[in-house]
Formats: C-alpha cells, structure tokens, sequence
C-alpha cells in the first residue's frame, strides 16, 4: 500500500477520531442522526462528534448545543459561512487538526449500529489511507417504477478489502497523518457544482494512497420526495458524468494531457449519448418503460460527460444568495 502509513498508527482504541457531520439548513434530519452517531462515539475512549454548519445564518448552532448538554459523547460545533460543501469539507479537515481519523457523514444518512467500530477495525487492519462504506437508500413513499427500472438509486456493493479509487464523503474514513503528508485539500472550485469528494479521493489515490471497502458499515441515505423525481434523478446523473469529466481534467499535469484527456471524455461521452438515445428509442417503439429509463439515465450521463469536459459546469447546489 504505497504511499501509506503502516506501523505508525496509536494502538488499539488510543486513536483520536472526529466524526463530521456536515449539514445546511436540515435541523430535523440533524435532531435524528445526533444521539446514533454519539451513540457509536461514546464506545470509544478517544472519539468525538463535529458539526460543521455551512448555513451562512448558523442555523444548526441552537440545536447543537442542547444537545450537547446531554451528549454521552463530546460534541462540538463549527460555523463555516462560506458557501458550498467543499468549504465546509475543508473546515472539517482544519477543526480536525489534533485528531488522527477522521469521519465524514452527511446529514440526512443514518447509520447501522456498528457503523462506526466496522469502519475502524478496517482501518486497524489494512492500514489504508482511507476506507469506504456503502450507502443505500431509504424512501418515504414508494419509489416511482420508472426510476426503480432504471437503476438510478443503485450503489456498489464490493467485498470488504476491496481498493477503490474514488470516494464520495458520505461514508469516508481518512486516516489523518496519510492525508496531511499529501497536502491535498478539497477543491473549492467545486463547492457548488459538486465533485470535491471525487477529485479529493482521485488525488489522494493518484499520490499512492490506498481506500478501501468495508461492505459492513452500512449507512443509510433518507431521500425526500424533492429528489425522487424523474427529473431529478437525470439532473444527477448529468452531473455526475460532468463531474466526472471537470475532475479528470483538473488532474490533468499540463496541456498536452488535458486536450488528451478532453478528446478521451467526449468520445466516451459521445457513445453514451448515442447508445442512450438508440435505447429511448427502442424503448418507447416496444413500449417498454425500463429501456426509456435505463437509456434516459445512460444519455444524460453521457451528456454530463461532453458538457463538462468542453468547459460547462453544472451547479447542482446553487443557493439563492449565489444564484445569478
């Protein structure tokens, strides 16, 4: 595992480790998952909780701090007022300076009961840099058929132990020494559109550092009616693939590579948007809504994919105050 820290780990249970919620403006998903994660914390001798406030108006600091009065755990609050995610990712990585592991989770995931020990015990035993833990989703209504057909909610599943090289935030173990010798941060140029997490972990991994899985420390995504929608289940997917294709030319070293890598994307993009569309087509001539869904996703994945490797970006998480 090139690039990591074997042999210089605390020992057993002296490791210090910050769990970080980030949130915006969710005080009853925030009020749910406090007490679950100080829960796991509290079984630690050397763990604490973080909230990370990326509300410019510090909404969740009133919550946090009756919370805190009765926290079984050590409970802290940070106020990070500049706009998008990769600020307050980057936040978490300040506030984290005296700690060894740090943790992040989203607001609106829950996660299982040993959630947290299962995450740690990879970590002690492979060393890795980081490690990964899946995220499924959990709906309040029936999910629309169309969207179950295709597949839009489903994540991988890999056995633990299994390397990746690429992560998002939601469920992510860094091990702190590994990361600091980097010297790579969040990209604040993504902080609105999305895809931090993905360069971040594409950078890590690209320096030699290992993430791997842990098909155990499950945590759940509670998905509002807002984002079960047709609609918004192809926006993702669009963003994703121009994500996708935005990072991929940010790690590009030099010109030459970045036209390479610019012409390898909307190729690919390109297909996608090609092989979706035939799949549309065929779909709705055999009237045979799980191909129309299965290719609507492919098309805007692949549009996301030429889009973002000519330059566009799209900003998932503009906020009013930004919005133009």
């Amino acid at each position: 595992m090139s690039g990591d820290v074997p042999g210089r780990h605390p020992a057993p249970g002296t490791a210090r480790v910050v769990v970080a919620v980030l949130t915006y403006r969710r005080p009853a998903d925030l009020a749910e998952l406090l007490p679950l994660v100080l829960a796991q914390a509290a079984r630690l001798p050397a763990a604490r909780v973080l909230v990370v406030d990326n509300d410019p108006d510090a909404g969740a600091g009133e919550l946090v701090a009756a919370a805190a009065a009765t926290a079984t755990a050590p409970l802290d609050y940070a106020h990070e007022p500049r706009p998008g995610i990769a600020a307050a990712r980057n936040r978490a990585l300040a506030e984290a300076a005296a700690d060894d592991l740090l943790v992040f989770l989203d607001d609106d995931e829950r996660p299982g009961p040993r959630w947290l020990a299962d995450l740690l015990a990879v970590h002690e035993e492979t060393g890795a840099a980081g490690v990964v833990g899946p995220v499924v989703s959990s709906f309040a209504e029936p999910l629309d058929p169309w969207i179950v057909a295709g597949r839009f909610f489903d994540r991988r599943r890999l056995p633990t132990g299994t390397r990746v090289h690429v992560a998002a935030t939601n469920n992510l173990l860094l091990d702190l020494r590994a990361v600091r010798a980097t010297g790579v941060v969040f990209d604040e140029r993504f902080g609105l559109s999305g895809g931090s997490d993905t360069l971040f972990t594409r950078e890590l991994t690209a320096a030699g550092l290992s993430l791997v899985w842990c098909d155990e420390a499950v945590v759940t995504d509670v998905v509002p009616a807002a984002r079960a929608t047709r609609d918004w289940v192809l926006r993702r997917a669009l963003r994703s693939g121009n994500g996708w294709s935005r990072t991929s030319l940010a790690l590009a070293p030099d010109p030459l590579r970045r036209w390479r890598t610019r012409g390898g994307l909307t190729v690919r993009g390109a297909a996608r948007v090609a092989t979706g569309a035939v799949s549309v087509g065929a779909g709705v001539l055999t009237r045979r809504p799980a191909l129309v869904a299965r290719g609507a996703r492919t098309l805007a994945r692949g549009a996301g994919f030429v889009s973002g490797a000519w330059g566009w970006t799209y900003v998932e998480y503009r906020r009013p105050r930004e919005a133009s």
